[in-house]
């Protein structure tokens, strides 16, 4: 017998980058973060705000490690959580911080491993 509609559940849509992320790159107020919620719901994968696991695997907020350790400690920093969450083998949504393509390590290990989508924002 087959089951009711109303239990019946779609599948998810198919991976768009077999075998590779999906990374939203783009200025700092792009919408990366949203619109990666949206996609990890929509395509029932995880997500990945590269900013905020940063925070979580310092245990300091972005504005105190520029603080203590300036832009330079900071980016050394992303770079490395970005190479631990782009090393996961199950294919994730990452949303970058802004200025995470900004050294050329990141750029390749993004080409690399992911998917790169641009976030544009219109000129204010």
């Amino acid at each position: 017998m087959d089951a009711p509609l109303a239990t019946v559940q779609p599948s998810a849509p198919p991976w768009p980058c077999p075998g590779r992320h999906l990374v939203l790159i783009g200025p700092m107020g792009a919408g990366k973060s949203t619109v990666g919620r949206q996609l990890s719901r929509l395509l029932r994968a995880p997500f990945v705000d590269l900013d905020e696991r940063i925070e979580r695997v310092t245990g300091a907020t972005i504005p105190l490690i520029f603080e203590l350790e300036g832009e330079a400690g900071f980016r050394r920093r992303e770079s490395e959580v970005l190479s631990e969450v782009l090393a996961q083998a199950e294919p994730q949504i990452i949303a970058t911080g802004g200025g995470a393509v900004l050294a050329e390590a990141n750029r390749a290990e993004l080409a690399r491993y992911g998917l790169m989508i641009y976030l544009r924002t219109p000129v204010e």
